[in-house]
């Protein structure tokens, strides 16, 4: 055989060992199939490791162990004699959805987002990558020894790895120095689409240069060139891009594409096996590189029958066939006929062929001949309906055109808000969520707006959210946002609190300051010249209760109030009344 065998698929992510007769299988659930290829059976089971889907499986290159990824964040390491869990552990905050083996075998790369390498002996992280926005989906090593060969090599310092991940149409490349300090890309390649296959050719020499083909999901496959030697700040261009194309004879002129699903090296590093066509019949061929053009459009009369199911796999509308004897029934009330206009006998039916003199009728002269109120079909005053939102904020969403989402979410009206929600499509609630987690993130302003669009979605779609087996990560961002939010809520409303306490104290000295003084000064001030008065006060205490006095108290009695009151107003400072008026009102 040619080729190595490193065909991997969506559905089976596996690698054969060295001796080609074990495939390793992951599955949604968990479990790891190990399938005999000589014998085509099921082999054994790997079970107990994983509590969620299996996303990458990788054969250890020396001692024959199987190192695995999940959804449940961990990473396993399997004894295959035993069919037992050798080691287990916690690999990111996240989903891990991608691993490699280093050339030496004693480094492990995972990824997630981010990119760790692990010593496989400790099980510790020895090295940490910025990674990518997205989930990673292939790594590989480009070098198996360092281009600078003067220093010593330790097994990975001075190795080159590439990296790729899902919605990125850049394939970044790392460089694992000897310090922790540089975590991020050295260079980077650019692609048209997504990749969903990679192969290179390992670089050994330090003047050889590391040759890269890329499958990318619109069916082109890019071939890269290029010595790797350290930074490159520009994205590098493929040197040569490879598609495939019908002849376009037997009655249809148009050639059509047919999309690349794979392709890998072969031994010589001079010639590319290519698979093409569909997958359930794919076509495998040996092209020879010519790297001198820049794009190559290979011409292969594939069978009409693979046309046909290729033009089906990429694109899903469906043209409903309809008889002349099939009769379409319109929506309304059963039972209920609307009166058909028959065209007037004296005129004649108007071909859709225009006579060179005659002008083209109007588009409001047509609706009028369809009987259709134009003043209907014009919306009033020209705002856009609920309807419009539902269709601008798809369109803003699958095409991420800033301008069109500011129109639609930067809406404050709460019906328009719910209505919008409510009409939009099933598989525009997700990427909306992550739309809104993604502005959630930006100046609060924008957020008290996304709060709105958030409650509506979680109310009208909570049943189709409920049904999602990946929610979690999903939400992840929004979850930890919420969290921190909250976090800082009760410590913001002590703040408040105090806050408003010292503001108010302020103001109300403020206002004690504006008040003017009152004057204190007493306006009367009374004198009592007899003390003949004040001495015998005591005596009328003494014979107070006795019956004999009783009138001669009186008198006294009310001398000692009138003196008593006087003191007061002394005091006090209002004493603006004669004594006698005083005495008269009491």
């Amino acid at each position: 055989q040619d080729g190595p065998q490193r065909k991997k698929r969506k559905s089976e992510v596996g690698e054969e060992d060295k001796q080609l007769d074990i495939l390793a299988i992951g599955t949604a659930v968990g479990s790891i199939l190990l399938y005999s290829t000589v014998k085509g059976e099921l082999q054994s089971k790997l079970d107990g490791g994983h509590d969620s889907r299996v996303n990458c499986v990788r054969w250890h290159q020396d001692n024959g162990c199987l190192y695995s990824c999940s959804e449940d964040k961990h990473i396993v390491e399997w004894n295959t004699q035993t069919c037992k869990v050798k080691c287990k552990w916690k690999g990111d905050n996240s989903s891990v959805t991608c691993l490699c083996i280093s050339p030496d075998g004693k480094m492990l790369l995972s990824a997630g987002r981010t990119i760790k390498l692990w010593d496989l002996e400790t099980k510790e992280v020895y090295r940490h990558f910025t990674g990518h926005a997205t989930s990673v989906s292939s790594l590989m090593f480009t070098t198996v020894k360092p281009m600078n060969e003067s220093i010593p090599f330790d097994g990975i310092t001075g190795l080159y790895f590439l990296s790729g991940a899902i919605h990125d149409r850049l394939l970044s490349v790392w460089y694992i120095r000897s310090d922790r300090k540089e975590k991020n890309t050295v260079m980077s390649f650019a692609v048209t689409d997504e990749p969903i296959f990679i192969d290179l050719t390992v670089s050994e020499v330090k003047e050889e240069p590391v040759k890269l083909a890329v499958v990318c999901r619109d069916g082109q496959l890019h071939l890269f060139e290029h010595i790797l030697n350290g930074y490159c700040k520009k994205p590098l261009t493929s040197n040569c891009t490879i598609q495939i194309a019908t002849p376009g004879n037997d009655g249809d002129s148009t050639p059509k594409p047919v999309p690349i699903l794979a392709a890998a090296f072969c031994t010589d590093k001079q010639s590319l096996l290519l698979v093409y066509g569909n997958t359930s019949q794919p076509i495998i061929e040996k092209v020879s590189l010519n790297t001198s053009e820049s794009h190559i459009c290979l011409v292969r009369d594939i069978q009409k029958v693979l046309s046909l199911k290729t033009e089906a796999a990429l694109t899903k509308v469906k043209t409903p066939v309809v008889n002349s004897d099939t009769k379409v029934l319109v929506p309304g009330i059963p039972g209920h006929s609307t009166a058909v206009k028959t065209p007037a006998s004296g005129k004649e039916k108007k071909k859709n062929k225009r006579k060179p003199g005659e002008t083209e009728e109007s588009i409001e002269e047509r609706l009028g001949a369809l009987d259709i109120d134009v003043s209907k079909v014009k919306t009033p005053g020209g705002l856009p309906q609920t309807d419009s939102f539902a269709v601008l904020l798809v369109q803003g969403l699958e095409s991420n055109d800033a301008e069109i989402l500011n129109k639609v979410l930067n809406t404050r009206k709460e019906n328009i808000v719910k209505n919008t929600v409510a009409r939009m499509p099933i598989y525009a609630v997700i990427p909306l969520l992550h739309e809104l987690t993604k502005r959630l993130q930006g100046n609060p302003y924008s957020a008290s707006l996304m709060v709105r669009w958030l409650k509506s979605v979680f109310t009208l779609h909570a049943s189709y959210l409920s049904t999602l087996p990946d929610l979690i990560p999903q939400l992840g961002m929004l979850y930890q946002l919420m969290e921190s939010r909250v976090k800082t809520l009760q410590k913001l409303s002590r703040l408040h609190g105090r806050l408003f306490i010292l503001v108010s104290q302020v103001a109300a000295s403020e206002v004690v300051q504006e008040v003017p003084e009152v004057n204190q000064t007493a306006k009367l001030v009374y004198e009592d010249e007899s003390s003949e008065e004040e001495g015998s006060d005591d005596e009328m205490m003494a014979d107070k209760d006795s019956d004999e006095n009783w009138d001669e108290d009186e008198e006294k009695e009310e001398q000692s109030d009138e003196q008593d009151m006087t003191v007061e107003k002394e005091i006090n400072g209002d004493s603006d009344l004669e004594p006698e008026n005083e005495s008269e009102e009491e």
